[in-house]
């Protein structure tokens, strides 16, 4: 770990079962293999069983003999989650702290999921949202802390309620934007749906502040051929530690809501512009305190999903 890099003590996570989506890599891969070493059976759901099986022998290279396998995922299709919720339900092993991590930034271009959604609303808002539902039996035999990962570009932009999928205008940003306010909005109703009919699940949302990752990496599977100058910047910056964080400090506020974090709390950097330093409470941006369009977000979500969480007790 660099001098001077923050961290945090995990409690005893052994016998629990953890699912951390995105992490192949990254702050997804420092979350899971923090995980791993407090002594959780950690799965990884992945697209890319190149990049899980390299994830996997790295988390192994930090813990010797941890307890980690990866499962198929691909949250920009529909039947891949449901695939998911049956492999894992057919497993039979509750869920004990599952971590909404995976996400993407920014295509220069509009795309759109195998169900025909915009790419980043489809992947880092609807496909977690159906992944939850499927799981939800799951969650609740684990009484599950679930944290949702959404982004300080949570704290800008709107919701495009009359244009979801950006077809009349694309701007990568704003739809970024978008996903996260959705995601976030997800993650707080779904705390109080759970207090209402009692499903004994914690939900809580995090976001990593800035740090050098894949999102702004280049990915030729969302139509980046090259890292954005941005990501270069970033890069920069962080290696001197000037304001932004690291990987591994990004992935510290994720890992204090999953583990430590209050039901309904928001976590992230407690440095200059909450951009890197060690995980504190955060103030709840101003587009994740309306209830009533978090009850929107939920029952479109449901609809354009067509899964559904069942509210009986």
């Amino acid at each position: 770990m660099p001098r001077n890099e923050p961290t945090i003590t995990l409690p005893d996570l052994t016998g629990k079962r953890a699912v951390v989506t995105g992490a192949s890599d990254g702050i997804g891969l420092e979350i899971a293999a923090r995980l791993a070493a407090a002594g959780a059976d950690v799965v990884l759901p992945v697209r890319n069983e190149r990049k899980g099986e390299a994830a996997i022998t790295e988390i192994r290279r930090r813990t010797p003999g941890a307890a980690v396998s990866t499962r198929a995922l691909d949250l920009s299709s529909l039947a891949s989650v449901a695939a998911l919720g049956e492999t894992l339900t057919r497993e039979g092993r509750p869920i004990h702290l599952l971590v909404n991590n995976a996400g993407v930034m920014t295509p220069p271009d509009r795309q759109t999921t195998a169900d025909g959604f915009e790419l980043q609303f489809g992947t880092n808002h609807l496909g977690h949202f159906a992944l939850v539902a499927h799981l939800m039996p799951l969650l609740r035999a684990g009484r599950a802390r679930i944290t949702s990962q959404i982004s300080v570009a949570a704290n800008s932009g709107s919701i495009n309620w009359d244009d979801l999928g950006w077809e009349r205008s694309y701007d990568g940003m704003r739809a970024y934007s978008q996903s996260k306010i959705a995601f976030g909005l997800f993650g707080l109703e779904l705390s109080r749906r759970s207090r209402l009919h009692g499903w004994g699940v914690t939900s809580n949302l995090s976001h990593p502040g800035v740090a050098p990752t894949s999102l702004l990496a280049a990915r030729p599977e969302v139509g980046r051929d090259r890292e954005t100058m941005g990501r270069r910047l970033i890069g920069a910056l962080s290696a001197r530690g000037i304001l932004l964080g690291t990987a591994r400090s990004a992935a510290l506020p994720a890992l204090y809501g999953a583990t430590l974090g209050d039901d309904g709390g928001f976590y992230g950097p407690r440095g200059p512009g909450h951009l890197g330093g060690a995980p504190a409470g955060q103030k709840l941006y101003s587009r994740l305190r309306g209830e009533e369009d978090a009850a929107r977000v939920w029952r479109v979500s449901e609809e354009l999903t067509r899964t559904f969480v069942p509210q009986a007790r």
